[in-house]
């Protein structure tokens, strides 16, 4: 049996149709704050999201507003969103509802240290910095 994925006890083509005004009362507090204080950068992203809607383009939005809260609208899209580095692809589905999109974009790696280097004693992987 197919996964029927809703958010807030709607489906995903009722969400597609529904207002920022809407949406902002199904979400939680600081999303909700988010969306009332939308800085330069969240409008100049909206503004560029629907330009490619109108425009029927298929292509990846890119982006730096990695805090920018996942609207219903935007389901469907794909973001390349900036991790500090380079633009990872993000494509947003129902499950990233109320989301920031920072978070499908990790800015760290994990730390992965190795042995100690060539001429090293023993003792000198212990110390923070070699002298």
């Amino acid at each position: 049996m197919a996964r029927v994925i809703t958010f807030r006890g709607r489906n995903a083509e009722e969400l597609k149709g529904i207002k920022n005004d809407e949406y902002a009362k199904m979400i939680k507090s600081r999303q909700r704050r988010s969306l009332k204080r939308m800085g330069v950068t969240y409008k100049e992203l909206v503004a560029k999201v629907e330009e490619y809607k109108k425009k029927g383009k298929n292509k990846t939005i890119k982006t730096h507003a990695r805090e920018a809260v996942i609207l219903p609208s935007w389901m469907g899209l794909k973001f390349g969103v900036y991790n500090g580095k380079e633009f990872r692809d993000v494509e947003i589905t129902a499950e990233m509802l109320g989301h920031r999109l920072g978070e499908f974009s990790p800015a760290t790696k994990t730390v992965m240290h190795s042995a100690p280097g060539i001429r090293a004693t023993r003792g000198s992987k212990f110390l923070s910095v070699k002298g």
